[in-house]
């Protein structure tokens, strides 16, 4: 059978394709709040939780956000290219060091020297520092040994503690990581103390009235506990490495990301500068990221 025709119902079709779909709108806006609302409701949750949900879209459009004004700010020249040169300088100048070199050492061997020097700080703060911190929390003996000493040095720069490292030191590769590696290991020792501070104590008294010894009960209970604390301490630890990486290559170094940042600034190459803070800033940033993965593996407890 054939469709009558309806002269009406064809007057409210056109009249409804001849206007803005609202519902697109109203969808597009919808999205656009949500992205600044609540996280989702978990099960058993009445409201969702504060700062709960997913925040990767907003930080991307922040990102873009602030290298377009970056981008802006230099082609407007509202800003000189000796004091900000342009996004595109950087690219380029990150090309040329990384074909060329700049200081007599390409961007690998650059990168390659800094990250020798942290990383090795990183990894004997990690063997030192996590007993020490964990033995200060469940012993009162070496809390009374190494609390004074870390509390009396933590505040201080390194730049403060630099000359007397040198002196005791030299001006070698030992001093450099000496120094990342004092300022690596009070976070790290004191986070595992606070960790260590953070076990239940009805979980001690548990493992005690089923038999555990005192090792049995540090290393099932407490460390286990302690654990994310741990993890939290290392992730401010490589942070301040990363921070103090600029003052430990200050004295004789002849390759690394901040002496050629350094190096740049004496003969005031902004764009060399500008492109080895953006090198560090991603290297730490990336650490950070392997160490949020870590957490999810090892602690998926953590803050439920």
């Amino acid at each position: 059978m054939t469709k009558s025709f309806d002269p009406m119902e064809s007057v409210d079709q056109l009249s409804r394709r001849s206007k803005p779909n609202s519902a697109t709108k109203t969808t597009i806006l919808s999205r656009f709040t949500n992205l600044f609302a609540a996280g989702p409701v978990k099960p058993g949750e009445s409201y969702g939780a504060p700062g709960q949900g997913k925040s990767l879209a907003i930080s991307l459009l922040t990102t873009f956000l602030l290298i377009f004004i970056w981008y802006l700010a230099t082609q407007l020249q509202w800003v000189k290219p000796l004091f900000l040169p342009s996004p595109v300088a950087v690219v380029q100048r990150f090309w040329e060091v990384a074909t060329q070199g700049f200081a007599n050492a390409t961007l690998i061997e650059h990168t390659g020297w800094s990250m020798m020097r942290v990383f090795s700080a990183f990894v004997l703060a990690l063997l030192t520092a996590v007993p020490i911190g964990i033995f200060m929390g469940v012993n009162r003996v070496v809390r009374g040994l190494f609390d004074p000493i870390i509390e009396f040095y933590r505040p201080l720069p390194p730049l403060a503690y630099l000359p007397l490292v040198i002196i005791w030191l030299g001006i070698g590769e030992v001093s450099k990581v000496v120094l990342i590696y004092l300022a690596i290991f009070a976070p790290m020792a004191l986070s595992a103390r606070a960790g260590v501070k953070s076990v239940a104590i009805e979980q001690i008294h548990a493992a005690y009235s089923m038999g555990a010894t005192r090792w049995q009960v540090i290393r099932h209970i407490i460390l286990i506990n302690a654990l994310p604390e741990i993890l939290t301490g290392m992730r401010i630890g490589i942070g301040f490495g990363w921070t103090t990486l600029v003052a430990a290559e200050m004295v004789a170094a002849q390759a690394g990301l901040g002496f050629m940042v350094l190096n740049a600034a004496e003969f005031l190459v902004t764009d060399v500068v500008i492109m080895g803070i953006i090198v560090i800033g991603i290297i730490a940033y990336l650490f950070d990221l392997f160490m949020r993965y870590l957490e999810r593996k090892l602690v998926p407890w953590k803050g439920r």
